[in-house]
């Protein structure tokens, strides 16, 4: 009964920290990365579709990215949707493949970035810690009820402790990680 609570907080866990790894992912930094547009969404027939549904996306070069479309016909609502993104880039389109080039970054930029990863890191490893809680909660109501002994309930709570701590320096390690990659000239 314990182990399952603290396989499920690991599950829930992990899955905040993949969650963070996809977040950072969208963020710019002076490389090219496929992962900045992926989940754009376009408009494709009235409906709000992932751009990498639509197109093959590749980083030929360090600051430039290709989109070619499956559809030529998309190429437009690709465009559009680009233009409207927060992402501040223009699209080249020659007719077959749209171009993005990736301009550097200023410093004032980099470091609003870096607020931004600081941020985003922090409601990972508050969303671990929100999972630890509700595990320790349902360890302690098995107590109360007399499912589980008071050793199983101590063991149970150094463990998924054990647990928790691995998962923030996981967190902290990504978010350092991608700090770096922000700041890299």
């Amino acid at each position: 009964m314990v182990q399952d609570e603290l396989n499920e907080a690991n599950a829930r866990m992990v899955g905040a920290v993949r969650s963070l790894e996809e977040d950072l992912g969208t963020i710019r930094t002076g490389r090219a990365s496929p992962a900045l547009v992926e989940k754009l969404s376009v408009m494709y027939y009235d409906n709000p579709t992932p751009l990498m549904q639509l197109a093959t996306i590749s980083a030929p070069e360090p600051r430039l990215l290709t989109i070619r479309p499956f559809d030529p016909g998309s190429l437009k609502d690709i465009e559009r949707a680009i233009m409207t993104s927060d992402l501040g880039l223009t699209p080249n389109n020659d007719g077959k493949i749209i171009r993005l080039n990736i301009p550097p970054l200023t410093e004032e930029r980099r470091h609003d970035l870096v607020k931004v990863v600081r941020n985003r890191t922090e409601e990972a490893r508050v969303a671990v810690r929100n999972v630890r809680r509700d595990v320790l909660n349902e360890l302690r109501d098995y107590e109360r009820e007399k499912l589980i002994s008071e050793d199983d309930l101590k063991r149970g709570e150094d463990d998924l402790q054990k647990i928790t701590d691995r998962m923030i320096d996981e967190l902290n390690e990504i978010g350092s990680r991608k700090e770096s990659e922000v700041l890299e000239v």
